[in-house]
C-alpha cells in the first residue's frame, strides 16, 4: 500500500468557505442549473428525514438503485474527498484512488454533500466535460470496499427484515469478498438463507453477513426473498439485529 498523500484534497474548513461563498458544491462544474434528477432527489429526502443523509452506504445505495449519476463529498479525516459515480458505467472520477484510503479512516466516512456531476463519463459525446482519464476507476471494487470496511456494519435500509437471501454475483464479482466472505457469497449462489443462518457460517457473524449481503445488494447481485420459509425469524431477531450495532458515525 502506498504512503497516502493528501495534495489533491480540500481540507474541510476550506471546502465550507467556498461552499458558503457559492452556495453548491466548489466541484461542480457544469452550471448552476444542473440539479439531480427528482428520483434521487425523494430518496435523498428520505434519508434526511430519517438522519441518515451522511450515511455514505445509504447515498451510494440510491445512486446505484435509480442508476444516477452524483457528486458526493465525503468527510475523510480533515480533508474533502470528491468523488463522482457513474452508476450506468460503472466507473467513479476521483483525484486518488479510495483503494489508498486508510481503514481506520474509511470507518468514519460520512457524506457531506451530493450534488450533480462536474464532470462527464468516459466516451460522452461532451466530450469537453470529461475529466482526466487517469481519474477515472472501477466503481465495483470501490462499493465492495465500503461495504465491507466503512461506516455502516447493519443492514441498508431497502433489504433489511424478515427476508432471505440469494446471489446472482458473476465469480467475478464473488473474488472480491475475501476469506469466509467470499465463500459464504458463494453458497449463497446454491441456496437461500437468511441472516440469522449466514451469521452461523463459518467466518461469519451478523456484522459480516449484514456486510456481505449489503455489498452484493450495491453491486446488482442479491436477491432478496420476503416469502421464502426461512424469511420467518424468530420474534425480536430483527430488533436485535438492528441494535447490534448502529452506523459508526
Amino acid at each position: 500500500m502506498h504512503e497516502f498523500q493528501d495534495s489533491t484534497l480540500w481540507r474541510i474548513s476550506s471546502y465550507e468557505r467556498m461552499r458558503l461563498e457559492r452556495g453548491s458544491s466548489v466541484f461542480a462544474q457544469l452550471g448552476e442549473n444542473t440539479v439531480l434528477p427528482t428520483t434521487l432527489l425523494a430518496d435523498l429526502r428520505h434519508l434526511e428525514q430519517r438522519r441518515e443523509h451522511s450515511d455514505l452506504l445509504e447515498v451510494l445505495a440510491a445512486c446505484m438503485r435509480h442508476r444516477q449519476s452524483a457528486l458526493l463529498c465525503l468527510q475523510y479525516e480533515d480533508l474533502v474527498w470528491p468523488i463522482t459515480v457513474f452508476p450506468g458505467e460503472l466507473v467513479y472520477h476521483s483525484p486518488r484512488d479510495m483503494a489508498l484510503a486508510r481503514a481506520e479512516s474509511l470507518g468514519t466516512m460520512k457524506v457531506l454533500s451530493c450534488d450533480a456531476p462536474g464532470v462527464r463519463p468516459p466516451g460522452h459525446w461532451m466530450h469537453e466535460r470529461i475529466g482526466r482519464m487517469e481519474h477515472y476507476r472501477t466503481l465495483k471494487p470501490l462499493l465492495w470496499n465500503i461495504a465491507l470496511n466503512g461506516p455502516r456494519n447493519t443492514p441498508l435500509a431497502e433489504i433489511d427484515g424478515p427476508v432471505a437471501y440469494r446471489t446472482t454475483a458473476s465469480r467475478e464479482d464473488r473474488l472480491l469478498a475475501p476469506g469466509a466472505m467470499g465463500a459464504a457469497a458463494e453458497r449463497l449462489r446454491r441456496e437461500s438463507a437468511s441472516l440469522r443462518d449466514m451469521a452461523k457460517w463459518p467466518g461469519l457473524s451478523l456484522e459480516r453477513a449484514s456486510r456481505l449481503v449489503n455489498a452484493l445488494y450495491l453491486t446488482s447481485g442479491l436477491m432478496v426473498l420476503r416469502s421464502h420459509p426461512v424469511a420467518r425469524e424468530p420474534e425480536g431477531l430483527m430488533s436485535r439485529l438492528r441494535g447490534l450495532g448502529k452506523p459508526r458515525r
